[in-house]
């Protein structure tokens, strides 16, 4: 008996296993057993499937994110091209946004410059090439300043410089400007506390000179026919006297030579840029140096703007733009526009520079000149 129930036993073990052998495992949702012809049921989602559909959906939101910030990048940079190429599109009505930008045009390279810098790190092709095209219209529009002066030398060298009504050392900033060596020294915002110490230290140097109101101008050479210019806005105090016309007379003959301080421009909120005073002067000016038939005129002064103003356009209409050199000369503390020029007709202007800071608010420029 006992070796009948063990082959029995056996024999339930081998069924056992057989049955095993041909089935799947898990019942079919219909009851019935599961074989290996049916399909396997899908399996149901967990951890490990999760993260795998996110980590293939990063890539695709990453690219579509960087092609946003490429295209982001090269709007940007036709921008900051139309802006440079045609500032005169910005309108100048009402807060004269348009000549606020043209006063810090040469700026306008910085954000180009970044623009580019992100289009590499992108790598994206059409943001670079888009950020290309502000960087090109500065350095045809701004590279020349950079540049040496070309050559043929010089013939006259000047100083030009708003000395400030607050200076606390007029004898210091005069000598200071001694150290250019120039021949023609300009001055604006000369009060008649100041004056007698600056003519103390340029007139043993410098034995010509003329003063009318708050400018002034002191030469080694001869000057004749010393006037006031009046470029006054309407509704200024009659005393207010910015403007002289004086002949330099200069071995290679006779130049006419004017020092102007336009009025200054203000900026507020939210009015914007207040420069309607300034403008008018301008205007005053421009119509004075129309009607010069002088050969050879010189401009020196304090324009309160720059040669990119379209406000001073009735003045740097009628005068060469100088050379090389950005001159950057306000404020004095961190320089970042050039309000200080030499500009010159029938002659030629062939480098300004920055000289070091006196006790003004303004940097003084030297220029020089070719006959």
């Amino acid at each position: 008996m006992r070796g009948a129930d063990e082959g029995a036993e056996r024999m339930g073990d081998a069924a056992a296993e057989g049955a095993g052998a041909g089935s799947t495992g898990a019942p079919r949702a219909d009851g019935a057993p599961a074989t290996a012809a049916d399909p396997p049921e899908p399996a149901a989602p967990g951890p490990r499937r999760g993260l795998r559909v996110l980590r293939a959906r990063i890539p695709r939101t990453g690219a579509a994110r960087g092609r946003r910030r490429g295209a982001v990048i090269a709007g940007c940079g036709l921008l900051t091209a139309v802006l440079l190429v045609l500032p005169g599109a910005v309108p100048n009505a009402g807060p004269r946004a348009g000549s606020l930008l043209e006063t810090f045009l040469p700026w306008l390279g910085a954000p180009a410059l970044l623009l580019a810098v992100a289009a590499l790190v992108r790598r994206a092709p059409a943001a670079l090439a888009a950020s290309a095209l502000p960087l090109a219209a500065w350095l045809v529009l701004f590279g020349p300043m950079l540049l040496p002066a070309g050559p043929g030398g010089h013939d006259l060298t000047a100083v030009q410089h708003n000395v400030s009504d607050e200076n606390a050392d007029p004898a210091g900033t005069a000598r200071a400007l001694l150290r250019a060596a120039p021949e023609l020294i300009a001055l604006q915002e000369l009060t008649p506390e100041a004056l007698p110490a600056y003519r103390e230290v340029l007139e043993p140097r410098y034995p010509h000179h003329a003063v009318v109101g708050s400018v002034g101008l002191w030469s080694v050479h001869p000057l004749q026919d010393a006037r006031r210019v009046d470029i006054r806005p309407q509704g200024f105090d009659p005393a207010w006297n910015r403007g002289l016309r004086a002949t330099l007379r200069v071995p290679s003959g006779d130049l006419a030579v004017y020092v102007a301080h336009l009025p200054s421009m203000r900026l507020g909120v939210p009015e914007g840029l207040r420069s309607g005073p300034r403008d008018e002067a301008a205007a005053l000016l421009g119509e004075v140096l129309a009607e010069d038939g002088a050969e050879r005129t010189l401009l020196l002064g304090d324009l309160n703007g720059t040669v990119d103003d379209r406000g001073l356009a009735p003045v740097t209409s009628r005068l060469g733009v100088h050379g090389p050199g950005f001159a950057f000369s306000w404020p004095a503390s961190l320089p970042v526009a050039r309000i200080d020029h030499v500009l010159a007709r029938g002659a030629a202007v062939v480098r300004i520079d920055p000289l070091p800071a006196t006790g003004s608010d303004h940097l003084p420029v030297v220029a020089r000149i070719r006959l």
